[in-house]
Formats: structure tokens, C-alpha cells, sequence
């Protein structure tokens, strides 16, 4: 009997999205793994693999096939060609799929998607890759061959020779490129880490404790997280480290005002309210009650507003809202980059955790480095200074702006923040090393600025600064 539906073909349906359209490769997959949750893990599990895994490869991957096919990758039909980039991911990183099968099925489903002219070129370029592919030469030039072997853009590793050596450069490469755990947040306000951790164990998931926040979780195994009743109970969410790094440097205290300038999908301002939560009632800092006062919460003085561009980034905060289950939050929705005179001088911790290139987080979506550009950095450190000037002026004196980027590009950090001392000198950066732990503090750049590097650190790369504003 024939299968209704072929691993192969969703995974170059998604491939296409991504590489023929544009489209954001995780919100893809998403989609497809939602759409057809029918599917057995083992087959679930392959499409994610191989889908991600081909993108995270792709510099490498039309290396290779450009040394076996007389028709260059560029110039090859796109269903071809995203056809023979996974195919060769198969055959150069999955031992468990033999060779024979990657070379008929994809010449099947070339077949399929209405290509049998080309079924004997298909065949022909992956034998003689599945021949040759241990013998592959990879360019002697560093910058070329550093591109090539970890799939990334010659002009990013040159953008980060600037701040990096080629050994930190080399480990943060490899680092994108290594399968780790899903981070979660163990949400203290309804658990422990004791208790989730025992929870998530009986639903068949690995959990480790991660050694930088006693909260923080390193878990695997599981199929999907919906699939979790403990995720659906909102005992914990899904948020690096380096995320959380955010709401400890913020520190709320009770009855603070707090403002998220750009919240979707809404961790760092949870986590913020949560700390609010348990400044207010007093609740431990290892684990909270399972039992909480309802009622009590709308009484509370502090209050977390989280804003975002568009609708649909609202919807996606308040999803998040509803399912943590705290009172003393909510989303809106407004335009960060324009100021807002009703909030002048008005909360006592503003979190900027800004648009930006997103190069610290290419190991969860790789698709960003063929996006990225050098034009699009400029562009987007003059928007970071837009909202930056915005976002200051709703800092009442005496408080905290926290500034904060998911990127290791040093114009869009640590530029940033001297321009933004220079033009606003009511502002100074902030001791940060007494709220780090131990292990993080010898990671302080400069004087309240923290820069995480993966490989380096285990976590995303990740930037931080805290500035006060004087009263």
C-alpha cells in the first residue's frame, strides 16, 4: 500500500518555502509537523532532521554538488536542486539511511514531481557523489574554507575577524552545528525545579539542570512539546538561558513598572512578571507554590505591559499569557520605534531586547545567515538606536533600561552602547557581576555589559548591557 504522505516530499516542499520564497524556515516546519501530527515520531524526526540539517549545511552542500554536476547549482530547476541538496546531506550526515535508498528515492520522487527526463542525471550525480564524497578537497584559504566546511557566509567570519580570533570563530561555527537540548524555564511561581523535573521524567523526557540558573532546564527526548501536559499546564517555557539572563539583570522589585518595548513572543516579560510576582508575595527564590492566590494577583502594585509591532505578535504574547497563567501582565500593541509621551519618565525598568541580525542564534535557525546582510546590519543598528532613544525616555530617573540583542555582531552590542552613552549622558552602565553567577562574571565585556558566545558559553549568543538612568 502507498504511503499518503512521503517524508521526502515535505521535507523539499519545506525546502522550497524557504530557499525558493523566503520564508522563515522554523515557522515552516512548524507548520508542516502541526499539519501532520498524525505522523510516527521516527518519521516526524526525520523530516525535522533532515530539513534543518540540509539548511544548516547548505554552503557545503552546493560545494559538494558543484564538484560532481556539470549544471551548477545555481543554475539547476529549484525543485531539482533542493531535491539533490537534501539528498546529499543524507548521504554526508546520516549513516542510518543507506546510500541506495537516498539514490532511488530521491530519483522517485524527481519521478513524482514531474522531472523523469532528469531521473538519470538524479541518479548519476548522487552515485557518483555517494562514490566520492570522503575525497572532497575543501578550499586552503581560511576565510573560504571556514565558510565552506560550517556552511556560513565569507562575510560574516570577516565581520567577526574584527572582534573575534579564529579559534573563538572556529568554536562558535562548531557550536551551530552541534544538536543540544531544548532550554526551558521552569515557571517558579507554580513549581519547583524538584518537582518539574520529576514531572517531565514521568513523561519519558531527559532533564538535566543547567549549571548557570538553578531554574533553568536542559531537556530531550520528547516528540513535540505540546505533545507535554506539563508544557500545556504551563510549568515551564521554552527560553535559553541567555533569555533569562534578562529578567535577573532587570531585578525586579516590588511595585515596579516595567515595559517590554519589543515582547513577542513574550519570555523575557513573563519572566519579568514572575519575579514581580514573587517580589510582591514574598515567595522563595528556589521554587514557589503550587498554590496561588488567584484572587490576590489582580491586587498587586507592579505590572509588566508587553508591546509588540503587529496583531498577530500581540496574539502570540497573550497566547503565552494565558497559559502561565499571571495576572500581572498584559500585551499591547504599539510601535516601539515612536516615542510615547504617556510613559515619560514612568517605569522603573524598560527591557529593549531589540530586532537584530540574529547571527548568536544560527544553530536553532540557520536560515538567518543566508538572509543576513551587510546593509541589513546598518539598517538595523539605526533602528536599535530609534528605539533606544524612545525607550529612554520612558526610564523614570533613577531607573533601569536593560539593552539586550540575540547577535555576537559588536556594531549592533557594544557600538551601540558607547553611541548611547555619548548622546545620553543621564545614563551609566550598571555593576552587573554580583547578579551573575559565578562561572558568567569573568564573561563582563565592560562595566554592565555581558557578551555570550556559543561554544564559548553554554548558551545562544547573547548580549546585555544595564544602564541606569541618574536621578
Amino acid at each position: 500500500m502507498t504511503k499518503s504522505v512521503n517524508e521526502r516530499e515535505l521535507v523539499l516542499a519545506v525546502l522550497m518555502e524557504v530557499t525558493e520564497n523566503g520564508q522563515f524556515s522554523h515557522i515552516v516546519l512548524r507548520d508542516v509537523l502541526s499539519k501532520y501530527q498524525y505522523l510516527e515520531k521516527r518519521e516526524r524526526a526525520f523530516i525535522t532532521r533532515v530539513t534543518e540539517g540540509t539548511l544548516e549545511h547548505l554552503i557545503e552542500i552546493d560545494y559538494i554538488l558543484d564538484q560532481f554536476s556539470k549544471v551548477k547549482v545555481k543554475k539547476m530547476k529549484p525543485v531539482i536542486r533542493n531535491l539533490l541538496r537534501s539528498a546529499v546531506y543524507q548521504l554526508k550526515y546520516m549513516d542510518s539511511v543507506p546510500d541506495r535508498a537516498v539514490c532511488s528515492e530521491s530519483v522517485k520522487l524527481a519521478v513524482r514531481k514531474g522531472f523523469s527526463g532528469l531521473r538519470g542525471y538524479v541518479n548519476g550525480v548522487l552515485r557518483n557523489i555517494a562514490r566520492g564524497i570522503e575525497d572532497v578537497k575543501y578550499p586552503a584559504e581560511e576565510v573560504r574554507g571556514l565558510s565552506v566546511r560550517y556552511s556560513c557566509p565569507e562575510w560574516i567570519i570577516r565581520l567577526w575577524q574584527q572582534s573575534y580570533s579564529v579559534e573563538v570563530i572556529r568554536c562558535m561555527l562548531e557550536d551551530f552545528q552541534t544538536e543540544k537540548p531544548t532550554t526551558i524555564r521552569c515557571c517558579l511561581d507554580r513549581t519547583t525545579p524538584e518537582e518539574l523535573t520529576k514531572r517531565l521524567r514521568r513523561e519519558c523526557v531527559a532533564v538535566e539542570a543547567h549549571p548557570y540558573l538553578s531554574y533553568a532546564l536542559r531537556i530531550s527526548g520528547y516528540d513535540h512539546l505540546e505533545g507535554l501536559e506539563s508544557f500545556r499546564e504551563g510549568l515551564f517555557m521554552v527560553q535559553d538561558v541567555s533569555s533569562m539572563l534578562v529578567g535577573e539583570l532587570a531585578a525586579p522589585k516590588a511595585g515596579d513598572k516595567i515595559i517590554d518595548v519589543c515582547a513577542a513572543p513574550g519570555g523575557k516579560a513573563l519572566h519579568a512578571a514572575e519575579k514581580l510576582w514573587r517580589a510582591e508575595t514574598g515567595a522563595g527564590r528556589d521554587g514557589g507554590s503550587t498554590e496561588r492566590d488567584e484572587a490576590g494577583q489582580t491586587g498587586f502594585r507592579g505590572h509588566v505591559e508587553a508591546r509588540d509591532l503587529t496583531e498577530y505578535k500581540v496574539e502570540l504574547i497573550q497566547d503565552n499569557i494565558e497559559r502561565s497563567g499571571l495576572r500581572n501582565i498584559s500585551a499591547v500593541c504599539r510601535d516601539a520605534s515612536v516615542p510615547d509621551e504617556e510613559w515619560r519618565e514612568k517605569a522603573d525598568i524598560v527591557i529593549a531586547d531589540l530586532p537584530c541580525s540574529g547571527l548568536g542564534v544560527l544553530g536553532r535557525k540557520a536560515d538567518l545567515k543566508y538572509n543576513a546582510s551587510p546593509e541589513g546590519i546598518e539598517s538595523l543598528v539605526q533602528l536599535q538606536r530609534q528605539i533606544l532613544s524612545c525607550a529612554k525616555d520612558m526610564v523614570k530617573p533613577g531607573g533601569t533600561l536593560i539593552y539586550s540583542t540575540c547577535t555576537v555582531s559588536h556594531p549592533e552590542n557594544m557600538e551601540n552602547v558607547r553611541w548611547f552613552l555619548k548622546e545620553n549622558p543621564q545614563y551609566e552602565l550598571d555593576d552587573i557581576g554580583e547578579k551573575l553567577c559565578v562561572e558568567l562574571r569573568k564573561s563582563v565585556i565592560e562595566k554592565g555589559c555581558l557578551q555570550l558566545l556559543p561554544g564559548v558559553h553554554k548558551s545562544d549568543g547573547f548580549f546585555i548591557a544595564r544602564l541606569v538612568k541618574s536621578m
